[in-house]
């Protein structure tokens, strides 16, 4: 057996198994290949694995001291296919990335402060900087720490994050197409999208053009395997005009995401009612790089969002997922558009995962 040291991390609404690149090197074996099996896929329900047999929790984030003066830490992110042989390396985790600040600090690459520990994080797979600040009272994590977020029963260390200059960091474009909103095609009729790459690159229609309400639910969603194809149709589509694949059948599972956005009621405090979906199903609750594409779509005219807004979307948004509301800010740092919002994260266990010398 191949001993595999990881960490399990809850970062956000995600969990996330956390390694060191050094760690996933096994001889005559792809980081891929030691990922699916890891993991127990392909199968629906990985239990010959880590895997959680969800989208949410079939993650991995794994890990580097910086080789770039900009950054403290290099991480790559890996969306892990469940029944299928496959890992997606195409974009980041906003949840995820969560967990690199706490795990950086508890490794003692960054020397932590006496009240506030900042850590500038580079994610590989888009290129983006990210600067996460934890508190550190008296040089230390707060462990457990106290923060709530939607989606989470329980509390977690405090992680800001904010995303610098995140336009165009997949495709190199805001609106990869060039204009804020385009036609797709959906059950064979034309409606409008937005096709932003902030972030992540991410597909967004207004619920209402669908037959929705932006307001469903998980089994609301899930349920109509009509709905599901036509949406996967939509975002394959995309995936070709957005540039990120040449054919439709070689679009990722998680690469575009798709957001049904709809108006928020009258009285709400959110701006917006937001239902994403992830690998094809409905999204627990909001993914944080879908979150920065979001709020970075309302400060544009002519964007599918901008449409449905009442409010000014100027410093942020607030919006209303399955689990609650989300909130995000948005500010310049000089001269450089910033977009963040804050998750929590929590060490859930250390581990030695035991790899089979042959599969």
């Amino acid at each position: 057996m191949f001993k595999i040291p990881a960490a399990w991390m809850r970062g956000g609404t995600s969990k996330c198994w956390v390694f060191e690149w050094d760690n996933l090197q096994v001889p005559g074996k792809s980081v891929d290949e030691v990922l699916l099996r890891l993991f127990g896929s392909p199968d629906n329900r990985q239990i010959d694995g880590v895997g959680g047999g969800t989208s949410t929790t079939s993650k991995a984030v794994i890990l580097s001291r910086s080789l770039s003066d900009e950054a403290d830490v290099d991480y790559t992110f890996a969306q892990v296919a469940i029944d299928e042989q496959r890992v997606d390396w195409g974009s980041n985790c906003g949840n995820c990335s969560a967990v690199v600040a706490p795990y950086a600090i508890e490794r003692g690459w960054v020397a932590p402060g006496q009240e506030n520990t900042s850590v500038r994080t580079l994610n590989t797979n888009t290129d983006q900087l990210i600067l996460q600040k934890v508190q550190t009272p008296d040089g230390k994590l707060q462990d457990p720490g106290t923060q709530i977020i939607p989606g989470v029963p329980f509390p977690g260390l405090s992680v800001g994050m904010g995303f610098l200059d995140p336009a165009g960091r997949t495709t190199g474009k805001l609106f990869p197409t060039g204009e804020p909103v385009e036609k797709v095609t959906f059950d064979g009729r034309e409606v409008q999208a937005t096709l932003i790459d902030a972030g992540a690159p991410l597909i967004i229609l207004d619920a209402e053009s669908i037959g929705l309400t932006g307001n469903e639910t998980a089994a609301d969603i899930d349920s109509q395997a009509a709905l599901l194809v036509h949406l996967d149709d939509v975002r394959r589509d995309a995936a070709v005009r957005m540039g990120l694949v040449a054919t439709r059948a070689e679009a990722a599972r998680a690469i575009p995401k798709l957001a049904l956005v709809g108006r928020a009621a009258p009285g709400d405090e959110a701006d917006l009612n937001v239902r994403m979906l992830s690998m094809g199903r409905l999204h627990p609750a909001l993914a944080i790089t879908g979150s920065v594409a979001l709020t970075m779509a309302a400060q544009h005219q002519g964007t599918v969002v901008r449409d449905l807004l009442t409010t000014d979307p100027s410093s942020g948004l607030i919006m209303r997922t399955p689990a609650g509301l989300v909130q995000t800010w948005a500010e310049t740092s000089d001269g450089v558009p910033v977009v963040g919002t804050i998750r929590s994260a929590r060490r859930i266990a250390d581990a030695e995962l035991l790899l089979p010398e042959s599969w």
